[in-house]
């Protein structure tokens, strides 16, 4: 056996401690315990609004069934507030927590002095970017998830559960719309791969942390408001948010899957021209800390 085949065991086990490292010192930060704690506090505050508003015998919300409008079903079955909390939390909370992490991956090592001990052998600069890459999906996954089961968690102690009416009006077994809220968190969190891959490139321009953070955050708000602008409705279909709330299409029978296959397309795109951008740059990058 080659000295080649005998070092690539180790090195493949050493690249997932180094995921394993990686996923943990992020989940321990107070930082992203608060990011977490936020979003999951989400749901419930809609819950309890909603609760509350309709405790009297009123309506929450308005109609029509998509995005928010979900919120006019919850009071019949908690399992819409699942649907309501990610469409309230994906414009701007989720993709906030995002690039808070992923703005923070290199910049926030440069910053700290520990981004050079972090390349020695057996690591490189394309794994330890990849390692980053992952974490933040991996984190992407579980904030999606986190407000997820909160809003299921609080949909099932305020209000009641049950077969659930789609958009095109037809009925699905609970056990189905507790399987198509799992499928609509996974796409949640697909739909962030761009954000992260953004927030990723942005983070090996600098080597200051919060710059990384607040330029990733500051990009993400100023394409949200150009996608509002109806005078750019030619350059909107390009935008990484623009087919965000189409993730409203699963809870049609049957599932309208343009648009949804149209954000992952776009959500891959973003991802491999910023990924490769990011790459392009740590790699040629003098780390001096």
């Amino acid at each position: 056996m080659s000295q080649a085949e005998l070092t690539r065991p180790a090195s493949v086990l050493w690249a997932f401690g180094l995921l394993r490292n990686e996923l943990r010192t992020t989940l321990r930060r107070w930082r992203t315990l608060a990011l977490l704690g936020v979003l999951a506090a989400v749901p419930v505050l809609v819950g309890v609004a909603v609760k509350i508003e309709t405790g009297d015998g009123g309506s929450a919300g308005g109609g029509g069934g998509e995005g928010p409008a979900f919120i006019s079903q919850i009071t019949n079955n908690g399992l819409f507030l699942v649907f309501t909390a990610l469409a309230a939390t994906l414009p701007f909370f989720l993709p906030m927590a995002i690039g808070v992490v992923a703005g923070d991956a290199i910049a926030g090592e440069a910053n700290a002095g520990t981004l050079r001990y972090l390349l020695v052998a057996p690591a490189g600069r394309t794994r330890l970017l990849l390692t980053k890459y992952a974490t933040t999906m991996a984190f992407c996954l579980l904030a999606t998830l986190v407000v997820a089961v909160s809003a299921l968690t609080v949909g099932a102690l305020l209000f009641p559960l049950g077969d659930l009416t789609t958009i095109s009006g037809t009925q699905i077994s609970f056990t189905e719309g507790l399987g198509r809220a799992l499928l609509i968190a996974l796409i949640v969190a697909a739909s962030l791969t761009g954000v992260a891959a953004l927030g990723l490139f942005v983070s090996t321009l600098t080597n200051s942390g919060i710059a990384a953070m607040a330029t990733t955050v500051g990009l993400l708000i100023t394409i949200q408001i150009l996608d509002q602008i109806p005078q750019l409705d030619a350059l909107q279909p390009y935008f990484f948010s623009h087919y965000w709330l189409s993730f409203a299409d699963l809870m049609r029978d049957p599932i309208y899957w343009d648009d949804l296959v149209k954000n992952l397309g776009l959500q891959a795109l973003y991802a491999g021209v910023f990924g490769s951008a990011a790459w392009a740059r740590f790699t040629a990058k003098d780390i001096t800390a």
